[in-house]
């Protein structure tokens, strides 16, 4: 009864931190509203939960990181998967380092093994916390986009250096030919579980639905399964979780280009899933706050080992990573972009430098969050000899305050820094009227092949002639409107937006007819809800 207390409060307080957010004046991300809930329900009650690092990686990363892996544009991902190796590879590995040896060299009673586990901790961006971050800061499509692949691969370097941090200070040993076979065997193996497994399944389910039928119900049971099977294995297989639930993400993409499912399931499988990533984004972030006023208890003690006697150096340790990583991820992304151009100059090409405040924005947007919280948590107590983890709770205190600070710091200067730049836009308009148009003709062809096959040897043909003219008139219009340009082009899409808006506020006025006969007692409420659903389809359309 406890866990399911635990559960329904935890969930409240992500419902009123969905409330709270809307409330404030100022842009705030909704995160740091859930992590402040969270902090003030410890503080004000007994309210509280054993983190366990295992379990919690097991119940919220796996549907989380398969959802990022499953919507993240993969044009974006492919065509920059350059940049993104780079910056979850070597910029990992070159944090851990330059971090390693600052943090050791900030605070000397810190162990420098101990140094290179919370460096190897804040070395990956989290995926929900930028995601929770461009919610709230216009930050640039095409830069949003190598953010997020980051944060989808970085987690297994991460992880593999913190792996073989504390395997060396528990065993006094570090070994780079098995570092880098390891990552190896992680990398490698995670995708290929995560892919193996989604394919299988896909393929599967695609030959049970051909002939026995298709349940919405079973379809978004199975695709919830999906990423906890995928990570389970991989993790049995001594593979990277993460990456095999990411891998089993970005497969379930191309499963899906198929068209299979019924538009039925898709509909009511994107909001189960919407559903899943708010609750689960925002429980993660309670969880976090909660844990905060714990680790403050500490502080005093904490302070006494690093030698100093004032709880501000803390607040100096903190600021001093944070601004330590920042520095890290400009260097590397200055020098990446520095040797792009170098290899287009050589190729002759021309492009244009990035401008040091967009270098300063990549290097902000580099957010940490839950999983460097979880990983730090597990960390062992004891050493192999018996004694205890040294520096433990210093370790798991800056990683919990560096979360914070780099959300705090994302929101506030993100948007001054990329307040009067001239960012280039992408535009995919053309791309979508070719598109629009070639599905329209098809449409058309296929309204016309239907038509002749329905009325044939019927004897009221001429109903089905005029039922087709009068479908096939919508696309037509479309491909009237896609061949119109220039300052027609814009008057159309004028037209466009003004019936959206006599569309939406005729949808409206159906739905409060439909309401008032049913309050009336004039409709049975099968009727209503069937009538209300189309009437939600038609809005989610022009909406």
């Amino acid at each position: 009864m406890d866990i399911i207390m635990l559960v329904l409060i935890m969930l409240l307080l992500v419902v009123a931190s969905g409330f709270l957010v809307r409330l404030i004046p100022w842009p705030v991300p909704l995160p740091l509203v859930q992590i402040a809930l969270g902090a003030l329900i410890a503080v004000v009650s007994d309210f509280q939960v054993n983190l366990d690092p295992h379990i919690f990686f097991l119940l919220f990363l796996p549907p989380l990181l398969f959802l990022d892996g499953w919507r993240i544009p993969k044009a974006g991902l492919f065509r920059d998967k350059g940049t993104i190796l780079e910056l979850a590879l070597g910029l990992v590995v070159f944090t851990v380092i330059g971090l390693g040896f600052f943090i050791h060299w900030m605070i000397p009673s810190m162990p420098i093994e101990v140094a290179f586990i919370l460096a190897s901790v804040l070395s990956p961006t989290d995926p929900i916390a930028v995601s929770a971050i461009a919610a709230r800061v216009p930050i640039p499509k095409r830069i949003m986009h190598i953010l997020e692949g980051e944060s989808l691969l970085n987690d297994a370097s991460g992880l593999v250096c913190l792996r073989f941090a504390t395997a060396a200070l528990m065993t006094g040993a570090f070994s780079l030919t098995n570092a880098l076979a390891t990552f190896v065997w992680l990398a490698l193996g995670g995708i290929g579980v995560g892919v193996a497994l989604t394919v299988a399944v896909g393929y599967a389910k695609g030959w049970l639905s051909t002939r026995i039928g298709e349940e919405s119900g079973t379809q978004i049971l199975i695709s919830l399964l999906i990423p906890f099977g995928a990570y389970i294995l991989a993790e049995h297989m001594e593979c990277s979780g993460i990456l095999a639930a990411v891998a089993a993400g970005v497969t379930m993409s191309y499963i899906e280009a198929s068209g299979r499912a019924l538009a039925s399931t898709r509909i009511r499988r994107n909001v189960v899933w919407d559903a899943v990533q708010f609750s689960a984004n925002g429980v993660i972030f309670v969880l976090l706050g909660q844990q905060l006023p714990k680790l403050a208890e500490g502080a005093s003690r904490v302070v006494k080992e690093t030698g100093h006697h004032d709880s501000g150096w803390l607040v100096i340790y903190v600021l001093a990573i944070v601004v330590a990583l920042a520095l890290l991820r400009f260097v590397w992304v200055w020098l990446s972009v520095r040797f792009t151009l170098l290899r287009a100059s050589l190729r002759g090409e021309s492009l244009q430098p990035m401008h040091w405040r967009m270098i300063a924005v990549m290097s902000v947007s580099g957010v940490r969050g839950a999983i460097t919280l979880a990983a730090i948590l597990t960390t062992p107590l004891l050493l192999a000899d018996g004694t205890a983890f040294p520096a433990r709770d210093l370790a798991i205190f800056l990683a919990a305050s560096i979360i914070i600070v780099s959300l705090i710091v994302a929101t506030l200067t993100l948007p001054r820094l990329l307040a009067g730049l001239d960012i280039p836009q992408e535009s995919h308009e053309e791309e979508e009227d070719v598109a629009r148009n070639s599905a329209a003709k098809r449409a058309m062809q296929a309204i016309e092949k239907t038509h002749h096959d329905l009325a044939e040897g019927r004897s009221d043909a001429d109903l089905y002639a005029r039922a087709a003219i009068r479908v096939m008139e919508l696309y037509r219009r479309r491909i009237d409107d896609g061949l119109k340009t220039g300052e027609e082009r814009d008057v159309i899409r004028r037209l466009d937006h003004i019936e959206r808006e006599l569309h939406m506020a005729a949808l409206k006025a159906e739905r409060d007819e439909i309401l008032r006969f049913a309050r009336a007692g004039n409709l049975e409420d099968d009727v209503m809800r069937r009538i209300l659903r189309e009437i939600d389809l038609a809005e989610a359309r022009y909406n």
